[in-house]
């Protein structure tokens, strides 16, 4: 049988039998050759048909292969998705156990379990997912609240000593734009007032997002969360109970609960407050003392009531400020001591600490105690008998205001009862400004010269004075220069220039205390050589600060103390406050006698003749409603 005959008899092969057998062919090589995955087959009625989801198509030698079907499928938590929920629960975690002092950040500060944390989670995991959604943006939004308020309150702590008060302060930040204005000026002041509602419109939003993002992560993943929820809930009680502490700090927090209690308090205590304060001012014994005893041991006296700025016993008393200040105190000593005036001071309880001098020099003078701008605008508003205006009352004085801070109308001048006002813009002073100043002392002293005390044939005056060189930020500062060189301040451009920039001043504490010290020296040594140059035997000044300096100075702790001394030339006028155990001289020993600044007022009144004639009880109840 022939080769060619036998190949005959054999059933030929179609096109697409001998196709499929080099596809078998080529998938039987496992990978050898072109290096190509087998295509998994189907069969569908015993036909091949396709694999599902197959690529081609792509050639390689001539030949169609299959693309490789690669999807990678991302995983359900990327790494960023990791970070950002950490930082996260990092944020909400820090705005639950944030204390509103910054003194309280110690490291226990970081072993807190928040009990608001556990509570807001269980609630969230309880809800269906709309409500929980609306629930977490509305606490979000709370805590972020809360956030800035304690944030606030730091700041207000370090500069006043005291937190911030939402219904009363608004004013004061006018007060905190002046400093950055002195210290970076106006475009520097705009810029950080602009990054400081950024920052703040940033993390109230921020800490919103972040409580949406763990409230729905717990939310799926609820079989995990809910009973770690659980766990930390019960390891939280078990604290509380035993009263755990690390660093000081309880490990079971309730802070911001606690913190949200305190100013729910705080809001009823000043409602309280009003009304018991208005009682209070109500009841003033000298307000119906004739005109003709008040004040009878003073008559024909020049009287000046002198306010320092920021003149707390710090100045006076810490170690790396009081010995070039109590060297000009002792100094003006000797200068008064040979000009035949005499000295006695010792120490009064301001109700405020770094700012709000408008409050203290109303508690000096109205015998209230005025710590808080309601009270201020209580007392302001209604007739309250001054030290001032009893002055005025008497009628033997001609009562006048030496005021430069003030730069626009003062409408409280009537309340404290001065015939005239002598502000920044009435001094005749056509220098620069220095920091906060728009006058320096010196010239201030030398303008009452000028306008009031060196006029002849006048008659006694009462006045009350307002030194501020010594305000904040401290520099630049001016220069002394001899008296008869003032003229309208033009001198002062030069020194001006040559002065310190407050911004290079304010990088380092030391710096700030060492030119607040200065600012004291400067504006004390300049009152005493007044007094020494144009005091006569008439002549009796009150000095005194009207508050502590800020905590860059002072440090922690100093408490509210500041300097009063009486200085006169007529040795009974000093005999009138003999049982006041005063101590002599300018600088008051750290045992010498400490009053509250409110009770100056009726002392000092009773000392120098007034006689008290209180009201009848039905005016009183009159006066009160």
């Amino acid at each position: 049988m022939s080769r060619s005959t036998d190949s005959r008899q054999l059933p030929e092969k179609d096109e697409n039998d001998q196709n499929d057998e080099n596809d078998e062919k080529a998938e039987s090589k496992d990978g050898e050759g072109d290096g190509v995955l087998p295509v998994p087959r189907a069969e569908r009625d015993g036909q091949p048909v396709a694999a599902p989801d197959v690529h081609l198509v792509a050639e390689r030698d001539g030949q169609p292969v299959a693309a490789p079907d690669v999807h990678p499928v991302p995983p359900r938590t990327t790494t960023r998705s990791r970070v950002a929920t950490g930082l996260a629960a990092l944020l909400v975690f820090v705005a639950l156990v944030l204390p509103n002092q910054i003194s309280a950040l110690t490291p226990g500060f970081f072993v807190q379990i928040p009990e608001e944390g556990i509570l807001g989670a269980a609630l969230l995991l309880l809800l269906p997912p709309r409500p929980r959604k609306a629930v977490a943006v509305a606490a979000g939004t709370g805590l972020g609240l809360l956030t800035l308020l304690k944030l606030t309150d730091m700041g207000f702590y370090q500069v006043l000593d005291r937190p911030f008060d939402p219904v009363l302060d608004w004013i004061l930040f006018d007060d905190a734009e002046s400093f950055l204005r002195d210290t970076l000026g106006a475009a520097g002041a705009t810029g950080v007032a602009i990054g400081v509602v950024a920052l703040a419109a940033g993390l109230l939003a921020l800490i919103a997002l972040s409580v949406v993002r763990l409230s729905d992560l717990m939310a799926r993943h609820s079989p995990v969360t809910a009973p770690g929820t659980f766990v930390v809930g019960t390891v939280w009680v078990a604290c509380a109970a035993l009263g755990l502490q690390i660093a000081g700090v309880p490990v079971a927090s309730k802070r911001t609960t606690e913190w949200v209690q305190y100013r729910a308090d705080q809001v009823s205590a000043g409602i309280k407050d009003e009304k018991a304060f208005a009682k209070e001012a109500a009841k003033d014994d000298f307000e119906n003392t004739p005109p003709d005893e008040l004040l009878t041991a003073l008559r024909g006296k020049d009287v000046i009531f002198a306010f320092v700025e920021s003149y707390g016993r710090s100045a006076v008393e810490d170690p790396g400020i009081a010995p070039r200040i109590d060297k000009v105190l002792d100094d003006g000593n000797e200068k008064l001591s040979a000009a035949g005036f005499s000295s006695r001071s010792a120490f009064l309880t301001s109700p405020v600490s770094g700012a709000g001098s408008w409050m203290a020099h109303t508690t000096f003078m109205s015998g209230l105690w005025v710590d808080n701008q309601q009270r201020y605008r209580s007392v302001t508003s209604n007739h309250r008998l001054t030290l001032t205006s009893a002055f005025k009352r008497a009628g033997d004085w001609r009562t006048v205001g030496i005021v430069p801070g003030v730069t626009r109308a003062w409408p409280e001048g009537k309340f404290f009862g001065l015939d005239n006002i002598y502000d920044s813009r009435d001094l005749g002073y056509k220098g620069p400004k220095f920091s906060w100043a728009p006058v320096p002392d010196q010239f201030n002293l030398m303008a009452f010269e000028r306008l009031e005390h060196g006029k002849k044939d006048r008659p006694p005056l009462m006045t009350e004075m307002i030194l501020v060189s010594t305000h904040n930020p401290w520099a630049p500062l001016p220069e002394t220069v001899g008296w008869d060189e003032l003229g309208d301040g033009s001198v002062y451009h030069d020194i001006r220039k040559a002065a310190k920039d407050p911004k290079e001043v304010w990088t380092d504490p030391e710096k700030v205390r060492t030119e607040y010290r200065r600012s004291i020296e400067y504006t004390m040594s300049n009152l005493i050589d007044y007094v020494q140059r144009y005091g006569d035997e008439d002549t009796v000044l009150v000095v005194l600060g009207d508050h502590q300096p800020n905590k860059t100075v002072t440090g922690e702790n100093a408490g509210r103390d500041v300097p009063v001394s009486i200085i006169a030339h007529d040795p009974a006028v000093l005999e009138r406050i003999s049982g006041w155990n005063w101590q002599d001289g300018l600088n008051p020993a750290p045992d010498a006698p400490v009053w509250r600044m409110d009770r100056f007022r009726d002392r000092f009144m009773t000392a120098y003749g007034s006689k008290p004639y209180p009201a009848s009880p039905r005016a009183a109840t009159q006066a009160a409603r």
